[in-house]
């Protein structure tokens, strides 16, 4: 009788047949793309890899990839906690509209976004036009390569946020209120340290998703060597001439460097969650 309720109480079939659909799922669409990518890097020696991945203009467009993504990343840890904040705590006319703009990029081609941002920020656009006389170019520029990473990476941040924030119990910002502490240190210490882990969890989300991207960012950028030309356009760059291996071996070592910087903030938010716990 007990075998037959645990047999009715499974939603899915056995583990054996499940546990065979996700690994020839993952194997489809993971690990066999990678091994091709990895099997294309071989066509180099260890000479001609380090050759290729040491290049003076490949460690530019690392260089211009990295601190573009982590930049916008981190501005848009700020801003989503703030926008989230506001979503969830407050009512205002317009709220649902505001809450169905942050999925836009989500759903709006980047090569659309990025002819859109160009447009406003070139120097004769709406925006551009005014930032000029400043002195402040936005189009073709890193700074312009950093908003449009920021438009695509907002809503990772904010959609994880959400739930968190929603959830959260009031009853300790009352009381923290009720014995005279002050609304930041409210914040401070009550608020922020559970917020810790999703903050880092959006922050990977849209740090990962700038690295690879390439449609909202090849207009606005500018594509000059050494200055705005990301890692994403110069291996596409090398497949246009069909250098195959040096696009295998720019990619792999993008990879790593991803895989590698990914693993750290994972960590860093493991630890916060096992701080949390243990408080």
């Amino acid at each position: 009788m007990s075998q037959v309720k645990r047999g009715r109480s499974r939603v899915l079939p056995g583990f054996g047949l499940t546990l065979g659909y996700s690994v020839a799922y993952l194997s489809l669409v993971v690990l066999v793309p990678l091994s091709a990518l990895l099997i294309n890097s071989t066509g180099l020696n260890w000479a001609k890899f380090w050759q290729v991945a040491t290049d003076p203009r490949v460690l530019a467009s690392y260089r211009i990839s990295f601190t573009t993504s982590a930049a916008a990343a981190l501005i848009d840890t700020s801003l989503g906690l703030l926008l989230a904040w506001v979503l969830v705590r407050y009512e205002f006319p317009g709220r649902k509209l505001c809450d169905a703009l942050i999925d836009l990029p989500f759903a709006l081609p980047t090569a659309v976004a990025g002819v859109s941002l160009t447009a406003l920020y070139a120097p004769n656009g709406w925006i551009g036009s005014l930032l000029e006389p400043l002195g402040v170019k936005v189009a073709f520029s890193q700074l312009g390569i950093t908003l449009a990473l920021m438009f695509i990476g907002l809503p990772f941040v904010v959609r994880t946020l959400q739930p968190i924030l929603q959830d959260a119990e009031r009853d300790a910002e009352e009381a923290s209120a009720t014995l005279g502490a002050g609304r930041f240190r409210t914040f401070r210490t009550i608020i922020l340290p559970g917020l810790v882990p999703p903050l880092l969890t959006g922050f990977a989300l849209a740090f990962a998703r700038g690295i690879g991207e390439y449609g909202s960012v090849v207009f606005i950028s500018g594509n000059m060597p050494m200055k705005t030309e990301i890692a994403p356009l110069l291996i596409m760059s090398k497949l246009e001439q069909y250098d195959y291996a040096g696009a295998s071996a720019v990619a792999v070592l993008l990879l790593l460097i991803s895989f590698l910087m990914l693993l750290v903030i994972n960590s860093l938010q493991r630890w916060s969650g096992r701080k949390k716990e243990a408080v």
